[in-house]
């Protein structure tokens, strides 16, 4: 097996830097598309799982908020 002096090892990391910045932007350009269905789907799961804890919680928030008027004078 031949020696690699630093000038080929420069060579290659140059290269594979090189093909790796290709690399991500070609898969930076192939995302563009996904990026909006991807928040889309974000939104939906976050807004779902609101609502489903505030109804869980609808029965405690109720009664802590009517806890809190008896509290009051008047």
């Amino acid at each position: 097996m031949p020696a690699i002096d630093s000038t080929q090892k420069e060579v290659r990391f140059s290269m594979s830097l090189s093909t790796t910045r290709t690399q991500s932007q070609t898969a930076i350009r192939r995302e563009d598309g996904q990026t909006m269905a991807e928040y889309g789907v974000t939104l939906t799961v976050i807004t779902v799982a609101t609502v489903a804890v505030f109804t869980a919680l609808s029965g405690g928030i109720t009664g802590a908020i009517n806890s809190v008027i008896d509290l009051l004078p008047g």
